[in-house]
């Protein structure tokens, strides 16, 4: 257990299932009380905190939304008293050609996957400056460093949200806050394994394998892949490091 997160308590967006439900799992293993904050059930992640020793509080929660993510910043308040560890993991992935997307679909990708951002930090962030200790944790992606299309409403997503880990770290860095943000590859997952494969592929393992051809370690990418990264970034070990964007990909971006 990691001396660290003993106690902390570490609000997961997306913890209901695949990586955002591994980090919760193994923040808890550290020693964290969890938060799952998902519009889909919390219920499984809830038992695997619980079966790791830890407390667990599952709120339904539309991370796009105001008042949606106050509510929520009100139940972890009432519950725990604080959240010291932000993981804003909630994220779609649609593959759709840029002369067949609308603004209605661009906004519905940026709402969930960068205004969430801003909307959850500035719910638990302030409490984070007072406590001079905290530590925030985005999801960008390895797609903003390889050729793929498709994605336009992704792409821009990631890349703003590389630039709020970035801006943000400058801001609370005085304040013993740390914000930094990992790029998965593609990542066999329910929330990936649910999508229709990209034109060229028959299913979902074929974009699995294709991905995997393209890095240096050649296997398909899960999220057990990734929770050794969010254990380190939220601990008192990498308090010296932030604003930073870690690829976690298999080496696929390897420049």
């Amino acid at each position: 257990m990691a001396k660290s997160h003993h106690d902390k308590i570490a609000v997961a967006s997306g913890g209901a299932n695949g990586i955002g439900q591994a980090f919760a799992q193994r923040l808890a293993q550290d020693g964290a009380h969890i938060v799952i904050a998902d519009i889909a059930s919390g219920s499984n992640t809830v038992s695997m905190v619980e079966q790791a020793g830890r407390q667990a509080l599952a709120c339904t929660c539309d991370v796009s939304s105001v008042e949606s993510v106050k509510a929520l910043a009100s139940d972890v308040t009432k519950h725990f008293g604080r959240c010291d560890i932000l993981i804003n993991c909630a994220g779609i992935f649609p593959n759709q050609p840029f002369d067949e997307m609308t603004f209605a679909d661009w906004r519905r990708v940026l709402a969930i996957n960068l205004d969430s951002v801003f909307l959850m930090s500035a719910a638990f962030a302030p409490a984070m400056k007072q406590r001079q200790w905290g530590r925030i944790v985005n999801m960008a992606s390895s797609t903003l460093g390889s050729v793929v299309s498709g994605f336009v409403h992704y792409m821009a997503s990631k890349a703003g949200i590389v630039g709020i880990t970035r801006a943000l770290a400058s801001e609370l860095a005085p304040f013993g806050t740390t914000v930094n943000a990992i790029s998965p590859g593609l990542t066999r997952s329910p929330g990936t394994l649910a999508r229709v494969p990209r034109a060229g592929m028959a299913s979902m393992e074929d974009e699995y394998t294709h991905a995997a051809s393209m890095q240096a370690i050649k296997r398909p990418e899960t999220p057990a892949d990734l929770v050794g990264t969010v254990s380190f970034l939220t601990s008192d070990d990498a308090a010296f490091m932030t604003g930073q964007t870690l690829n976690v990909d298999g080496g696929r971006v390897r420049s």
